[in-house]
């Protein structure tokens, strides 16, 4: 991969809080922290041909709802406040890497493909030293040395999650933006930017409509009423029991009903004072999956697996099945999760 300017690794050796230059709205602990591209009218916009303009898809200007924007030193406080409405995604992209920008594409084909679920900002490293340093402390923690551009980077609810550094296969982006696009479900974050005027890639072919029952639940998410969002899913699966989709989209709202209503700081706080307590387990498990910390939502589980038995086991381990429907059952993390559950039961 090519090695980034050296300018972008001194600044990262800056340290300014994300938050000093947003001010987002505080998230819970337990809430993803990461992940997403601004909201309906998070500016965006620089002069045509900067880093990412070639990428089409209408980059927008200052106010636009556009699924392109090129992010900015002054705008970025209104990019990071519009992520608690739209999820969106940072693309750190610098002209002396040409497929750092050709890449800006890629991720505006799948925000397209996605139904404008996500919002792409172009933020070019050389003009805007302000966003560089302020991502600097995570990039940090996630990467230590940032060897490769792009560097990308979700925000969610105001709060910044590194995805991966350099140019990475399709297949690999469509997996991290799924699993994006679910914590920002799970979240309640639903809003979409207008693909008006957004070409989309094959421009001209029909595109496919969701599944009525489909189309029903999401419509049933926006407006918050999970049970009938629940029913229609549940209405897919006994029509069609291998629809993928309607059983990742249960998970996925059987998670929201069953967080929405925790206190993360008492959660953990319970977990954490007594490691034999299922409920708390179970509940502490919940918002690592909330907050994107996959890993570690599993592992408590298949400890909690090995140090359980009878009913209390059993229940423990349908929890962690229907985490796996949540996750996706060909995600890599849950075929090694399953794994370990089995080594952990026999």
């Amino acid at each position: 991969m090519t090695q980034p300017s050296q300018s972008l690794n001194a600044a990262l050796r800056g340290a300014v809080d994300l938050s000093a230059l947003s001010r987002p709205r505080p998230t819970a602990p337990g809430q993803p922290g990461a992940a997403a591209p601004a909201g309906r009218g998070a500016p965006g916009g620089s002069a045509a041909g900067g880093p990412g303009a070639q990428a089409g898809a209408g980059a927008a200007a200052a106010g636009d709802d556009g699924v392109l924007v090129q992010a900015t030193d002054a705008t970025f406080n209104a990019l990071v406040t519009g992520s608690t409405t739209v999820p969106a995604v940072l693309v750190l992209v610098t002209d002396q890497v040409p497929e750092s920008v050709d890449f800006v594409q890629t991720l505006v084909d799948e925000a397209i493909a996605n139904e404008g679920r996500f919002r792409v900002a172009a933020v070019d490293i050389a003009t805007n030293p302000g966003i560089v340093q302020a991502l600097s402390p995570v990039l940090q923690e996630a990467f230590g040395q940032v060897s490769a551009l792009p560097v990308v980077v979700g925000l969610l609810q105001g709060q910044p999650v590194p995805f991966f550094l350099g140019v990475q296969p399709i297949e690999q982006v469509r997996q991290i933006v799924e699993q994006f696009l679910s914590a920002a479900v799970t979240n309640g974050i639903t809003g979409r930017v207008d693909l008006a005027q957004a070409p989309a890639a094959g421009e001209g072919e029909d595109e496919a409509e969701l599944p009525p029952l489909h189309q029903e639940a999401l419509d049933a998410i926006d407006k918050g009423d999970l049970d009938a969002a629940v029913a229609a899913y549940e209405q897919a699966l006994k029509d069609n029991p291998k629809d993928e989709d309607a059983r990742l989209g249960l998970g996925q709202v059987d998670l929201m009903r069953r967080t929405s209503d925790l206190d993360p700081a008492a959660v953990r706080a319970a977990a954490a004072a007594d490691p034999s307590d299922v409920d708390a387990q179970l509940n502490a498990s919940d918002l690592d999956l909330v907050g994107g910390h996959v890993e570690d939502a599993f592992l408590r589980l298949i400890e909690l697996v090995r140090r359980t038995a009878g009913d209390d086991r059993d229940r423990v381990r349908k929890h962690l099945l229907g985490q796996f429907d949540v996750v996706g059952s060909t995600d890599p993390r849950v075929t090694k999760a399953r794994q370990s559950l089995m080594s952990a039961l026999f």
